[in-house]
């Protein structure tokens, strides 16, 4: 996922983020943090980790 396709919060004259994409972005967040707390995640790895977590919990949102 490319920076394009991420959504953000309307800063820099952007769209503003749904509730939903908020919440998606929150919770990947979180569970990055928990990788890179728990050694899974590197600062080479971040942006792909980032994006693949992103997706993940996306598209199980959507198929619920």
């Amino acid at each position: 996922m490319s920076r394009s396709d991420m959504p953000h919060n309307g800063k820099g004259g952007g769209r503003r983020l749904s509730g939903e994409e908020e919440a998606i972005l929150r919770a990947t967040k979180e569970i990055v943090i928990k990788f890179i707390e728990m050694g899974r995640c590197s600062p080479a790895s971040f942006e792909e980790v980032f994006s693949l977590v992103y997706r993940t919990i996306k598209k199980t949102l959507n198929n619920s």
